[in-house]
This record gives structure tokens, sequence and C-alpha cells, in this order.
């Protein structure tokens, strides 16, 4: 089953978000590999792709997991919440209708 991972920054994240960064991605990108990841991706904390000191303020992911305590246990090992870069995760089953 599908799962989102809804995750809210602490404020002023951005510089232990990049300290992190590589093992955050590699962890999605294992998802990808094995065809689990739907999408994934930070909230700008301002109208921009590339909001440079303004930073984020989340994250959504997207995948697919055997159970929801599998999804929060891989959510609880995301280097961004073991490093404080998250105040709050939260993880629900999500129902894909769009697009087929």
């Amino acid at each position: 089953m599908l799962y989102a991972i809804m995750s809210n920054d602490v404020a002023d994240s951005l510089l232990k978000r990049q300290v992190v960064r590589p093992a955050h991605l590699q962890r999605l990108q294992d998802l990808q590999d094995q065809g689990r990841l739907l999408l994934a991706g930070p909230h700008p904390a301002i109208e921009s792709e590339n909001p440079g000191d303004a930073g984020f303020t989340g994250s959504l992911v997207i995948a697919e997991f055997e159970t929801l305590d599998e999804a929060k246990n891989w959510a609880d090992a995301d280097p961004y919440a073991q490093s404080g870069v998250y105040s709050l995760v939260t993880v629900k089953p999500f129902k894909q209708v769009f697009p087929k």
C-alpha cells in the first residue's frame, strides 16, 4: 500500500538539511531503485523552486510499504528526522486516484 509521509521542519532548518541531505537522498534513491517511490520533495518556504536562504518548511514522500508500522519506522530512521530537521512527522495511508 502507498503511504504519505508528511514532515514539518523546525525553524531555520536549512543548515541542518544541508548537512544530512546526501544521506536523506540516498534513502529515497534506494526506495526508487526498489520501485517503491511514487514521489518525494521539499516544501519551499517561498514561492520558488530554488528558495535560497529562505529554505524549506517540510517534505512530502509518497512510497509503498507493507504496513503502516513499516512506513513509520522508515520515516523515524530518516536522517532529517534523526538530526532534528523535522519538528513533526505524520504518516498516513494514501490512495492514488490520479494519474491512473
